[in-house]
């Protein structure tokens, strides 16, 4: 059984001379077709936009409606930190979309990988930090208030803090939300999360996947997730141009198989996002994006 890969070429937009790689989307895509052996093993599907009654449940009418109809303000622009444009919004819908179509597919077959997706800063009545809808509450809460699920852990190892997802859980007793981050970094508005670990400028290999290995498996032993959404953002990387941690390629392999074979052990279905990545050689943010696919379609 082929694992399925959800990806649309409507995911690059034209932001101008910007850190965020939107290009990278595509690039990922031929990377993983070159390659005979995990095409052997995955399938490219096509999402839909998610749906007005899906986003609102996680974001106000009002932030939709200026979305919408290009309202926004200077200061919600800059909050944003990119430029707003019709495009930007569709592909923000699209991309709610696709995690909502890579959870339910995560729950079909085991796992699941999202080519984009991972905003976590979006909060539900602005955007903030490159993110303009929350598409991993949009998926989580989807799925809950469809009842095809109970619970969910999202397990974030983005560089930054998911602070807009951290927000919208709050007190949310079936959803557990965790982050790896570098604690000096942004955001500087840190909700607390459920469990949150603040890591130190440089922080290598070994002590962030001590980091996991110490926790992960005992927040899925005590709170019994039937989903995993893992945000496998790729700037933990030591050479990420907006990051300070110091992960290496392989270091950031084995953190992917690491949480790979904890769902899998415990059998629990996983749903892979891919976040954030700005690595100073763009290839390397590829590089790091195409060993989660990989390694997701070996293990499972």
């Amino acid at each position: 059984m082929k694992i399925d890969v959800v990806y649309s070429d409507k995911y690059y937009v034209d932001i101008g001379a910007h850190v965020f790689p939107t290009a990278k989307y595509r690039l990922i895509k031929e990377k993983l077709g070159k390659s005979a052996v995990i095409m052997n093993r995955i399938q490219f599907v096509e999402p839909h936009p998610a749906e007005e009654k899906d986003v609102l449940r996680v974001h106000e009418k009002s932030y939709l409606d200026k979305l919408r109809h290009g309202k926004l303000s200077h200061e919600e622009m800059l909050t944003l930190e990119m430029p707003y444009s019709k495009e930007l919004f569709e592909s923000s819908l699209l991309c709610s979309g696709g995690t909502i179509c890579a959870a339910g597919s995560a729950l079909e077959k085991g796992v699941a990988v999202h080519l984009g997706g991972g905003f976590h800063h979006a909060f539900p009545d602005h955007g903030e930090g490159f993110c303009v809808l929350n598409d991993i509450a949009v998926a989580i809460k989807k799925l809950i208030n469809e009842r095809k699920i109970k619970k969910a852990l999202i397990i974030d190892c983005d560089l930054h803090q998911g602070n807009g997802t951290a927000f919208i859980f709050t007190g949310d007793k079936n959803v557990f939300t965790f982050s790896i981050h570098q604690e000096n970094n942004y955001p500087f508005y840190k909700p607390k999360s459920d469990m949150d670990i603040g890591l130190h400028d440089r922080t290598k290999n070994a002590e962030y996947l001590e980091c996991l290995e110490s926790r992960i498996p005992k927040i899925i032993s005590d709170f019994k997730p039937q989903l995993i959404v893992y945000v496998a953002g790729a700037d933990p990387y030591e050479n990420d141009q907006i990051g300070n941690l110091g992960l290496t390629i392989e270091g950031l392999r084995k953190r992917d198989l690491f949480v790979y074979n904890q769902a899998r052990n415990y059998g629990i279905p996983v749903a892979v996002v891919l976040a954030g990545g700005y690595a100073i050689n763009q290839d390397d943010t590829v590089e790091i994006h195409f060993n989660t696919v990989a390694q997701a379609a070996e293990i499972f």
